[in-house]
């Protein structure tokens, strides 16, 4: 099966080779379609960094990443990127500027806002929206393109628990659900909330100081005697977010 995506011997140097600083070093990612894959370690591991190399937003100061061109991929962040546009235009003017007639990128654009409960907020401004709203008009927008893959960094870490479980309850459906093809949406997804990643992922890459130190499926990573004996530095770092 041919992956989604094909990150090898990667690295990013944040300023000069003598003085940098070095987020990722010499990572290697290989995601299949379908997969679920969370990132986790502690804040300055790269997880962050990582999601961008994978999106094309940062490219790699030495090692090759791997995807198919026509791959379609959306990203949601932390906090919301909304312009001070009406919901509905948030959403319809990305799918534009992708060529979607304007008639047929509002359709879609209300459709995008149905799936995520907020349909009657299509004329409101965005920016005015609550936390949870906003992020939950960022996935109708990241969805509305229809993405094979699907990249979050820390989706849910900004709202309040109602809103938690909204925008991963809708994460969930997506991933499940695709877009009516019978075809599973890829994730992957930085996440300090272990019991998210439990529920949302089915492999999970532990990150150590830009180093992938632990690569492993959800059910074996949240196995403690096997992570205590193989992987000490993931396990303290589980022990240490479960307390």
């Amino acid at each position: 099966m041919m992956a989604v995506l094909d990150l090898k011997q990667a690295s990013v140097l944040f300023g000069r080779p003598a003085s940098g600083i070095y987020a990722l070093q010499d990572v290697s990612l290989r995601v299949q379609p379908g997969e679920r894959v969370a990132l986790v370690g502690a804040n300055g591991s790269g997880k962050s960094t990582l999601l961008r190399v994978l999106h094309g937003l940062i490219r790699p100061t030495t090692g090759v990443l791997t995807c198919d061109p026509q791959l379609r991929q959306s990203m949601l962040f932390q906090r919301p990127h909304l312009l001070r546009l009406s919901v509905l235009s948030n959403i319809a003017l990305g799918l534009w500027l992708r060529g979607v007639p304007w008639h047929d990128a509002q359709l879609r654009s209300h459709n995008a806002l149905a799936r995520v409960g907020l349909s009657e907020l299509a004329g409101r401004k965005a920016r005015a929206l609550s936390g949870g709203q906003q992020q939950r008009v960022a996935l109708a927008r990241a969805w509305a393109m229809e993405p094979q893959l699907l990249l979050l960094d820390e989706p849910t870490a900004s709202l309040d628990p109602h809103a938690k479980r909204e925008v991963e309850a809708l994460i969930h459906e997506f991933a499940d659900q695709g877009h009516g093809t019978g075809d599973a949406m890829t994730l992957v997804f930085a996440s300090h909330n272990l019991g998210q990643v439990k529920r949302l992922a089915s492999r999970v890459v532990y990150l150590d100081q830009g180093r992938v130190a632990a690569d492993l499926s959800v059910s074996d990573f949240f196995c403690g005697p096997l992570l205590q004996s193989q992987y000490p530095a993931a396990h303290l770092f589980v022990k240490g977010e479960s307390l």
